[in-house]
């Protein structure tokens, strides 16, 4: 069988990923097998957590706004619905920054959908 002579191929791979793992501590960012297992554990957390972060927002703004429309008298539900039959073009992260930040424009847009 013939020589193989990677080179710098391997040093290069694990390089890359021993800087993938710079930040966690003891063994796994040392050792080659533990860093790998991390890192793919790693990438693999923060790729589920940022779908779960777009639903974590969505709840978020949904409690407000209903927190916010109970203040004035109205449900969520009757509240969204109100607003597709309008065609008010908002969506929920605008309706809660509305509604944590000027409380007196969200009494204004709930009074001009609810007429």
């Amino acid at each position: 069988m013939t020589r193989v002579k990677r080179g710098y191929v391997a040093r290069k791979r694990r390089k890359n990923l021993f800087t993938l793992a710079s930040g966690f501590q003891g063994a796994h960012s040392k050792l080659f097998r533990t860093a790998n297992q991390q890192g793919m554990r790693a990438l693999a957390s923060s790729h589920r957590d940022r779908n779960k972060r777009k639903r974590d927002l969505r709840r978020l703004w949904i409690t407000r706004i209903n927190a916010a429309a109970r203040d004035n008298g109205i449900s969520y539900n009757k509240l969204i619905q109100n607003l597709y039959q309008k065609q008010v073009l908002l969506n929920r992260k605008m309706l809660a920054q509305v509604a944590i930040l000027d409380s007196n424009c969200f009494s204004t847009i709930l009074r001009e959908i609810g007429e």
